[in-house]
């Protein structure tokens, strides 16, 4: 055998490197379109959602205490759960109720 067939049997392939890079890259673009930035879009919709709750507004925390809000600080709100019960809530705990009653028959009412 000679030097240089002894040195091209070592030498790896010149695309392999580039495949495993290219791989790589696909799986982390998957990722990111997958997982990421579905939930920074849910958090920026829930974000805005709490900046514009007002009074009256019915709200679920994240414990599930329903409630309607009859008071807003700077960073809590104040919520009615019953009749003469009045809570604090963070306002990081805080999650749209879901549909009411009426919203429910306003869409009805658009088909």
């Amino acid at each position: 055998m000679s030097l240089n067939t002894i040195l091209l049997q070592d030498a790896a392939p010149a695309g392999g490197g580039l495949q495993g890079i290219i791989m790589i890259v696909a799986i982390i673009a998957i990722f990111y379109f997958m997982m990421v930035r579905p939930q920074q879009k849910r958090q920026k919709e829930i974000k805005k959602f709490r900046e514009g709750l007002s009074v009256g507004d019915r709200i679920v925390t994240a414990g599930g205490i329903h409630g309607k809000i009859t008071g807003i600080k700077e960073d809590h709100f104040r919520v009615k759960i019953a009749d003469g019960v009045d809570i604090r809530v963070d306002k990081g705990s805080v999650y749209p109720a879901g549909t009411t009653q009426e919203e429910v028959q306003q869409t009805s009412d658009k088909q």
